[in-house]
């Protein structure tokens, strides 16, 4: 359900404050001083004008001058180191929140990133940080200190003269009506105004992912179409909340001035009957000059308030998320590779009916198995279930006889390696695209998973293996996209090693090359083919056909095309044009 602002979610942020409390209270206390500054500059004032000046006494006024610079000079000195100690320590702490969010991101399982904007989780990750480090860094410490000095200020004027005093504390109530009244839409609005700041973002970032898409269908006109709604929908929302926000700041900003305006009138009045000095009278307006930027301010600083609150909550949307998928405990000290699924069944959440059930599978150590099927019969989830990309909902998968599931994180997906058919690279160099999963993979085994992936075009690059891969490595052909991510997969030296459809993009020659390459490296893993062309079925020992849902048999490739009609139905289109094939099946 979604929230729309609140202080808890701005209290649970307090665990982040605790290592740089010492630089928040040092913060306070400057605040403080300069405050207690700001307000003794008129006492002395009042001093001066009833003193020095009325009995023209030259030396005291100097005296007292020179007191009153001095006051200034210290008020703008602690304006100074506050704003320097509250930026270290609002800025640390926006660091590390932002570290603990990403690496969040990273833990959540698929089932939160399937129903996520990419763009919604980057505005939470950038905008909403920041939103909160300029509350925590201003508008925390002012709405107290400006609440402070609005209270103190008022209690010092109803003592130098209480007739005008409580016209003072009157004045507040109207403030204090406005505020509550405007605080529910001004909330609402920012929520607003926040998601869609992620729409937009999320139009953007698809947009330059799939500029390719885009041009080559000629359909610039129809994404700019719909990112001009997205954009003129923000702008919208955040011109109404302008218009409320205005509003307020100018009710606010005209209270100090119409009961500026009323004090001087009485004022006046009370001065010319000698019911009160001229000095106190002086002292009284300057005081009364002081809390127009306290009160105007409020509705700057309430504003920041309510978008900071309503960023905590975004942002607690992500830290709250539910992580169905636990850390095991268990560590395996001498990996064989033997994996066997056991009645495995899946289903998506809030779906009505399995994507598979009853799989029952056994895999020796160092054997291969491929796993066939049509499209869309769930051959790619299947094999996401071993490495805990989803969790099984019935049934267990176990590696060397342990659930996988009792097993850490960290060695089960150190162990399980996945070449998947869509390969992600990121925008780094070539090597540590390769290296993702080995830091520590020296030249030599490099060199030689290049060389099983066939993936030579590395060396060819302007500055080699150091060359940096663009986003998503749109600067290579999904070929050598492919035999990238392949070689990757091959350089982690997993015990299980996992070709979602890994060669789908390769040209037949290149694609007999890796074949023979991966022959070898198969030869000492557990591996599993998820086979879409035909001449992949023959890197496998054994072929399970899925189908239904469910694995409907397993065999040898002979086997299963001598015995099973729907199995030679799936791949008769190859069959008539592989020689390798129709010898291996005689």
């Amino acid at each position: 359900m979604q929230r729309t602002g609140s202080w808890v979610s701005l209290w649970r942020f307090r665990s982040y404050l605790r290592p740089y409390a010492a630089r928040f209270v040092t913060m306070a206390i400057f605040a403080g001083l300069g405050i207690a500054a700001a307000i003794v500059v008129p006492l002395v004032t009042r001093a001066v004008v009833d003193g020095p000046i009325a009995s023209s006494d030259r030396r005291g006024l100097y005296a007292l001058g020179a007191a009153a610079i001095a006051l200034g000079v210290v008020e703008a000195l602690l304006m100074f180191f506050r704003r320097w100690v509250v930026s270290k320590a609002t800025l640390g702490v926006e660091t590390d929140v932002r570290v603990e969010l990403y690496a969040r991101l990273q833990r959540l399982p698929m089932l939160f990133h399937s129903r996520w904007e990419s763009g919604q989780l980057l505005s939470r990750m950038m905008s909403d940080l920041s939103t909160i480090r300029r509350f925590l860094g201003f508008g925390m410490l002012f709405i107290v200190v400006n609440i402070a000095q609005i209270a103190v200020v008022v209690a010092i004027l109803i003592h130098l003269y209480w007739p005008l005093g409580l016209v003072v504390l009157a004045s507040t109530v109207p403030v204090v009506w406005v505020s509550m009244r405007t605080e529910k839409a001004y909330t609402r609005l920012s929520r607003a105004v926040q998601d869609e700041t992620g729409d937009v973002a999320s139009a953007v970032e698809e947009a330059a992912h799939g500029v390719r898409a885009i041009k080559s269908f000629g359909r610039i006109d129809h994404v700019v179409g719909a990112f001009d709604q997205r954009a003129v929908r923000l702008h919208d929302t955040a011109l109404e909340r302008v218009r409320v926000q205005s509003q307020f700041w100018t009710f606010l900003g005209a209270i100090p001035s119409v009961t500026l305006i009323i004090v001087l009138g009485f004022g006046a009045l009370a001065a010319g009957q000698g019911r009160v000095t001229l000095g106190t009278l002086v002292a009284f307006t300057t005081l009364m000059m002081s809390l127009v930027w306290p009160v105007s301010a409020l509705g700057f600083l309430l504003s920041m308030a309510q978008e900071a609150m309503t960023a905590a909550d975004r942002i607690a949307e992500i830290l709250d998320a539910e992580n169905p998928i636990a850390d095991g405990t268990r560590e395996l000290t001498d990996v064989r590779g033997e994996l066997a699924l056991e009645r495995v069944a899946f289903r998506f959440p809030d779906a009505d009916a399995d994507v598979l059930h009853d799989i029952n599978l056994h895999l020796r150590p160092g054997e291969t198995i491929a796993l066939v099927g049509a499209t869309g019969s769930g051959k790619s989830i299947l094999t996401n279930l071993i490495a805990r990309l989803w969790d099984v909902t019935a049934g267990r998968i176990t590696l060397d006889g342990v659930d996988v599931r009792d097993l850490r994180l960290r060695q089960l997906r150190q162990v399980v390696a996945t070449a998947f058919e869509d390969p992600t690279l990121f925008s780094m160099s070539a090597r540590e695209n390769l290296t993702l999963g080995r830091p520590d993979a020296s030249e030599e085994d490099v060199a030689q998973a290049i060389e099983v992936a066939q993936a030579q075009f590395v060396y060819e690059l302007p500055f080699g293996l150091e060359t940096r891969i663009g986003e998503q490595g749109l600067s290579l052909s999904g070929g050598q996209r492919q035999r990238l991510a392949l070689a990757r997969a091959v350089l982690a030296r997993p015990a299980v090693l996992i070709l979602d459809d890994t060669l789908s993009a390769l040209d037949i020659h290149t694609e007999a090359l890796v074949e023979a390459a991966l022959q070898r490296v198969l030869h000492g893993v557990t591996g599993i083919v998820v086979a879409h062309r035909a001449s992949t079925v023959l890197l496998a020992d054994r072929v399970a056909l899925l189908s239904g849902g469910t694995l409907t048999h397993v065999g040898t490739h002979a086997q299963l095309l001598a015995t099973v009609p729907a199995y030679r139905e799936l791949l008769s289109a190859e069959f008539a044009e592989d020689d390798r094939l129709l010898e291996v099946a005689s």
